[in-house]
């Protein structure tokens, strides 16, 4: 290693070796890539971080947080090449945006439970003119379920909310009911759109009783995989294809996976 990069502490040597990189002599692909051509990287590496998160791997976090943050200097040393901002700009606003929105810990002191602490962010938010909307901080190029629990999160924490999570099984069968009238009618347009409310309400029922509703289908569709490989192991053992194999065979099969813990 470079005697100069050894002796800096990591977060300057970071900074750093990223500059070489982008420099004259340095790296060839990473002076190609502009804040676009990046994107796919960024998305990628911050779903690397979840993967991790879920596995409970501190090990492979550490690794994957890394990568997040190499993503988050390469776009500020792309951006201090033409002197827009600075890797300490950003860390510079990201202080005072903490101490902005913590007045119940930099300021007058407060205890807070975590949801009056997130609902207190929402109101400093607008009210301080950083949002022009209440959902404005919410960017429409997320994932449609991450992007409603988000939406349903924002609205609630100006007061726009069920008071009970039980009013929403009313809601629920209430767009059930009115999806089931669109099915019948045979119109695709409105099934689509009633199908949505449908979703979307039960998005708001996960977040009114803390659960991650992506985290839970995630565990449902990881579920289905493996009780549905058990289904597929059995067919192949018997020597036979799905097209042999009935509906009413793969229901059992199904069926004894569940007891099988599958």
């Amino acid at each position: 290693m470079d005697n100069t990069l050894g002796a800096l502490p990591p977060l300057e040597r970071l900074q750093e070796i990223m500059a070489r990189l982008r420099r004259p002599g340095g790296c060839r692909w990473d002076q190609a890539q502009t804040h676009t051509s990046l994107l796919p990287y960024l998305i990628e590496e911050a779903y690397e971080v979840v993967e991790a998160i879920e596995s409970a791997d501190s090990d492979r976090l550490r690794e994957e947080l890394g990568d997040l943050l190499v993503q988050v200097y390469f776009h500020a040393q792309i951006a201090s090449e033409t002197g827009r901002f600075t890797i300490a700009d950003v860390a510079g606003d990201t202080c005072s945006k903490l101490i902005r929105r913590h007045p119940h810990v930099f300021g007058d002191k407060k205890d807070l439970d975590p949801g009056q602490v997130r609902d207190q962010w929402e109101r400093i938010k607008v009210d301080s003119k950083e949002k022009d909307s209440v959902l404005s901080g919410a960017p429409k190029t997320m994932p449609a379920l991450l992007l409603a629990y988000r939406v349903g999160e924002k609205a609630g924490g100006v007061g726009f909310d069920w008071r009970d999570p039980k009013e929403i099984f009313d809601k629920l069968r209430e767009e059930m009911g009115e999806f089931e009238r669109e099915f019948t009618a045979g119109d695709r347009q409105r099934m689509t759109e009633e199908l949505g409310d449908l979703i979307f309400a039960m998005v708001n029922l996960a977040r009114k009783v803390g659960v991650d509703p992506e985290y839970a289908l995630r565990l449902t569709v990881n579920r289905f995989i493996d009780r549905f490989g058990y289904i597929e192991r059995h067919i192949k053992d018997s020597g036979r294809t799905f097209s042999e194999t009935t509906l009413e065979e793969m229901e059992r099969l199904w069926q004894d996976s569940k007891r099988n813990d599958h």
